[in-house]
């Protein structure tokens, strides 16, 4: 009893922590209150060692390796302190972009509305089934996050399940988990609420999510429609003819989804021309406040206010502790790539490699592959991006825009989702379709990632010299 009771104080105190250092990030990204910030790193280390002590081995080697390059930077950097504290500073960013985020995850997985239309789509006709639920796919990634996967992958494998033929259900299965996946992927390069976006253009001075938005809306259309015509003209041939079915519901059954991405992107837009403040500076406030009004929305009937403050109670004192596993990822990420790439950079000059030699083509193009194949051995595509970004020449040294780099990154992120056996994305769809991880991402997604990683290169090398 002693034990659970430790346990559910120390939930609680990591979701108190996470939230207060999730407030002092909104109050540096909006200019508010800087005398607070030195509380940061502190916040940050109590939550870190909380976390740590109930996450599983794997996770806890993240933070031994932070640890360890923390040891070396004090030994072989007079400036090890500045860069311990921009690794920090790294970590809470992203750690209160995850819990800001989480919010509308939280919200939206409990919507009935948002169920039905998730059943909507999964029930669609094989003739327009990959497309609707490339489409839709993508409106639900905005929402939910890596929730879209779970949510749509659940509804998609219950609606395979009741076909009674094998073959036709071993197709469905594949063809829509594959839809849902590259769907998602699809949204990394442009989403203001992705990762790939957030990190990308906080590490490449110079770049907002307004100049990088329509540069990755061409890689998410490359994403998504090669996806499409894979699957177009490699359709299985059936030996018996399946029966068809009518979805549930009509199209209006998306439109509250609609709305509420209205809302979200209208917003998002709006304050980033109205303010100076970075994207994710926006999305932090921006998102937890639209998940509190549709909560109060949805209990607009029994005492609302009431119910969405407890319900957000649950969710900083209980929900957000659950993601430990994540946070710690996440965020030892952030710092390992931070804070590593200030060792590596002597120890590249060392052996006399020097990154401003080679042609800005060759670093645009291979960024695209290389974060991916980072990814085959299980490096997380945070950490890649936080490490390489900063060991490559400037923009300016390049000859390029700035948005030339972070289009770049932010498509071998979106590869890397597609293909990496250890990312949330294919774990999530081996789990569902009964494989291995490393099955989805080199069999099911291997041709799909090299063809994208071909469009894709050239795509950012055209946009680099040609737009």
């Amino acid at each position: 009893m002693n034990i659970l009771g430790m346990s559910a104080r120390a939930d609680k105190a990591a979701g108190l922590l996470l939230c207060m250092i999730t407030v002092l990030v909104i109050c540096k990204e909006w200019g508010l209150a800087s005398w607070t910030q030195p509380a940061k790193p502190i916040l940050l280390l109590a939550l870190i060692l909380i976390l740590f002590v109930q996450v599983r081995l794997s996770r806890k080697a993240f933070v031994a390796v932070a640890v360890a390059i923390s040891i070396a930077l004090m030994v072989t950097n007079p400036d090890w302190l500045a860069i311990v504290l921009r690794g920090l500073e790294t970590a809470a960013f992203i750690g209160a972009f995850f819990a800001a985020l989480s919010t509308l995850r939280s919200v939206a997985e409990a919507s009935p509305a948002i169920q039905r239309a998730g059943t909507f789509l999964a029930g669609q006709p094989p003739g327009r089934r990959y497309a609707a639920l490339t489409v839709g796919g993508q409106a639900f990634a905005l929402l939910l996050n890596y929730g879209s996967l779970q949510l749509l992958g659940a509804l998609a494998t219950a609606n395979a399940r009741t076909e009674p033929n094998d073959e036709i259900r071993g197709h469905r299965i594949r063809r829509m988990l594959l839809a849902i996946q590259r769907s998602f992927v699809s949204t990394l390069p442009w989403s203001p609420l992705s990762f790939a976006m957030a990190i990308s253009i906080s590490v490449i001075p110079g770049t907002s999510w307004s100049q990088a938005l329509v540069p990755g809306l061409v890689s998410s259309c490359l994403l998504a429609g090669i996806g499409w015509a894979l699957d177009s003209l490699f359709k299985p041939r059936l030996t018996v003819t399946p029966m068809r079915t009518q979805p549930e519901g009509t199209w209006s059954t998306m439109l509250p989804l609609v709305a509420l991405l209205a809302v979200l992107v209208v917003g998002v837009v709006v304050l980033s021309a109205l303010t100076d403040v970075r994207i994710v500076g926006i999305v932090a406030v921006l998102v937890p406040c639209i998940a509190f009004v549709w909560m109060l929305i949805q209990h607009k009937a029994d005492r609302p206010l009431a119910i969405t403050v407890s319900r957000f109670k649950t969710y900083v004192l209980h929900e957000l502790p659950g993601y430990r596993g994540e946070l710690i990822l996440l965020m030892m990420a952030g710092y390992i790539g931070t804070t590593g790439s200030q060792l590596f950079e002597p120890l590249m000059l060392g052996i006399g490699f020097d990154p401003s030699l080679l042609p800005a083509w060759v670093i645009l193009v291979s960024f695209v592959w290389i974060i991916p194949l980072a990814g085959q051995i299980g490096m997380n595509p945070i950490l890649a991006v936080t490490l390489i970004a900063p060991l490559i020449p400037g923009a300016a040294e390049l000859g390029v825009q700035p948005t030339a780099i972070a289009a770049a990154l932010t498509a071998g992120w979106a590869l890397s989702g597609a293909s990496s056996p250890f990312t949330a994305t294919t774990l999530l769809i081996g789990s569902f379709a009964g494989i291995s991880a490393l099955r989805v991402g080199l069999v099911w997604n291997g041709a799909y990632t090299l063809i994208c990683g071909v469009a894709l290169s050239l795509w950012v090398v055209t946009y680099a010299f040609v737009f």
